[in-house]
């Protein structure tokens, strides 16, 4: 049932840009980076001994940002594509359960933004490549830089399609998102605990791998919680 689910909805992604979003956030991230190193090259060359960290940095300034963007517009999307043709009912008409529909939901954005991280570390591995940054490639720096936002940002995920699904006002939840995009903007100054600051992997301890797990465990449980509320309530 989850894989007719997940043909359904990937099948409704059709010609409405779902596909060009997950290409661009990570594109645009990296085009920076080329306009950035286009534009003075030999001086962030000379800024640090090691190339390729510091290339790396450069990335990862950006693609906190660029995740809960996606993020935002993303569920949003998925959410308008449903409440525009009154679908919601006609799919729970049929012999398929709440918690159903939900995980579909939840699994197609997780892994249109998955693919986002791919993406992301091959668009990272082939400009730096380009700019000859060296021969000793950081592959598990490059890894943990692509990947490890889209793992710490899965909070950010289940919120925001918990508002998308359960709002019938869609400025709800744009609201939400337009103020979240704000906070990981600002995410040097928020303590430890903001959900919008994981992505960006900063914390007390130094440790970015603690975001990654508080960032599973706890969009766990955001999405167990949002999936029941969608569950109890009525069809739009």
């Amino acid at each position: 049932m989850i894989r007719r689910l997940l043909q359904v909805d990937f099948m409704k992604m059709k010609r409405k840009g779902f596909w060009f979003l997950t290409f661009l956030g990570p594109f645009g991230v990296v085009a920076l980076q080329m306009v950035n190193y286009g534009l003075r090259k030999d001086y962030l060359l000379q800024q640090s001994e090691d190339n390729w960290g510091h290339y790396l940095g450069n990335i990862t300034v950006f693609t906190p940002l660029a995740l809960v963007l996606g993020i935002v517009i993303l569920t949003s999307f998925i959410a308008s594509v449903e409440n525009e043709t009154n679908a919601w009912k006609q799919l729970l008409a049929l012999p398929v359960s709440k918690l159903s529909v939900y995980l579909s939901k939840f699994t197609v954005l997780a892994g249109l933004l998955f693919v986002s991280s791919i993406l992301l570390a091959v668009f990272t591995l082939s400009f730096g490549i380009f700019l000859n940054l060296g021969e000793q490639i950081p592959w598990i720096e490059l890894l943990k830089d692509s990947f490890y936002p889209f793992f710490a940002g899965l909070p950010v995920l289940a919120l925001h399609l918990w508002i998308a699904t359960v709002s019938t006002n869609q400025g709800i939840p744009i609201t939400v998102g337009v103020l979240g995009t704000i906070l990981t903007y600002s995410s040097y100054v928020l303590p430890d605990w903001v959900i919008w600051k994981w992505p960006s992997l900063n914390n007390g301890w130094n440790e970015p791998v603690i975001n990654v797990w508080l960032g599973i465990g706890i969009g766990l449980l955001l999405y167990i919680g949002g999936m029941l509320d969608f569950a109890r309530r009525d069809v739009k």
